[in-house]
């Protein structure tokens, strides 16, 4: 077994020719297979407006999740705080912990999860532009709302104590980032916090400085890093790198504002036969391989970066084959050894 734990970031991606039903549906097929497989926690993603990914809303979709699975931890990776109150973050997360006791993370992110306009439409006052230099202030709040509340002195103390109960406690806040910025605020409040690598390969010096910074918290003695890299396993080498060229073409394309369901492989191939430019001009990571080559790669991610916990995201137009990835994946580390029967 590594020195790190494994677990699984899902974008609920939606194939060319299905629906957004059809992604959900195998968003609870994965989660069921992540847990018996034995990875650490299943955590869903937030985009908006996007034709190849039905994640728009983690908070909706944990408790489906939660429900579906027995040992997992469910979380969101992440709720893009500037879209929403403090307050009602909380309420809502507190309700998942008591559906599912000691599962529940809130992972929060300062990024929009989609373009200027989608921004906009997501504001309930499409007047003016929302700052995002208060996001420390509204972490600062949701932590004192599932924590010891908020200063006697504040406009909102009278809430804290409103919040929903049963025994569930309060999720696990994590920070979520691929930039400095995301790091210190995650140092300064004392949390864990996950880097997105698969957007931003460079990030070993930020995850250094939050070690370097990170101030222990009543939440949190310890720093924590977790880092998401993108990771497809097969059976063979080539038939790995095949399957990931629907996620090349669609980011590739997404570079271009042009938006589309998740391709086939089929389609993707011909795509980037006539475009292998878009193969090379982005420096993103992309870990593939057979399962041995894969724990290679993500072993030295992880020693780069060192990392507590690895957690895997892929984007694949073939669900079974995005199953079969997970499997191979967890069979080579031995993960189901390590899982307590229910």
């Amino acid at each position: 077994m590594p020195d790190y734990r494994l677990s699984v970031l899902d974008q609920s991606p939606i194939a060319e020719g299905k629906t957004a039903a059809d992604a959900l549906a195998d968003t609870l097929d994965l989660a069921r297979l992540c847990d018996d497989l034995g990875y650490r926690r299943y955590w869903l993603a937030e985009h908006h407006a996007s034709p190849a990914l039905a994640g728009a809303a983690p908070e909706a979709l944990i408790g489906p999740v939660a429900l579906a699975t027995r040992r997992i931890r469910v979380g969101s990776g992440g709720v893009m705080l500037p879209h929403y109150s403090p307050f009602k973050v909380a309420e809502t997360f507190r309700l998942l912990a008591a559906l599912a006791p000691g599962r529940i993370d809130l992972g929060l992110g300062r990024a929009p999860g989609g373009d200027g306009r989608t921004s906009m439409a997501l504001q309930r006052d499409r007047s003016r532009r929302m700052p995002h230099d208060d996001f420390p202030q509204n972490l600062a709040e949701i932590i004192a709302y599932l924590g010891d509340g908020l200063p006697d002195d504040h406009r909102f103390a009278p809430l804290s104590g409103t919040l929903p109960s049963g025994g569930g406690g309060s999720p696990d806040i994590w920070l979520l980032g691929s930039s400095m910025d995301s790091a210190l605020w995650a140092a300064e409040a004392g949390l864990p916090y996950c880097f997105a690598d698969f957007i931003n390969r460079d990030g070993a010096a930020i995850a250094t400085e939050y070690r370097r910074r990170f101030a222990p918290s009543p939440l949190f003695a310890e720093p924590y890093v977790m880092v998401a890299s993108w990771a497809i396993a097969a059976e063979d080498g080539e038939q790995a790198k095949r399957l990931s060229m629907p996620g090349a073409m669609l980011g590739a394309l997404l570079m271009r504002n042009v938006l589309i369901p998740v391709p086939s492989v089929e389609t993707a191939e011909a795509w980037l036969a006539d475009n292998p430019v878009a193969l090379t001009s982005r420096r993103r990571r992309a870990i593939t391989g057979t399962a041995a080559e894969v724990r290679n790669e993500v072993d030295g991610v992880a020693a780069e970066y060192g990392a507590d916990e690895m957690m895997l995201v892929n984007i694949m137009s073939d669900h079974q084959a995005r199953r079969e990835s997970y499997r191979l994946i967890a069979r080579h580390y031995g993960l189901a050894e390590t899982v307590a029967p229910a």
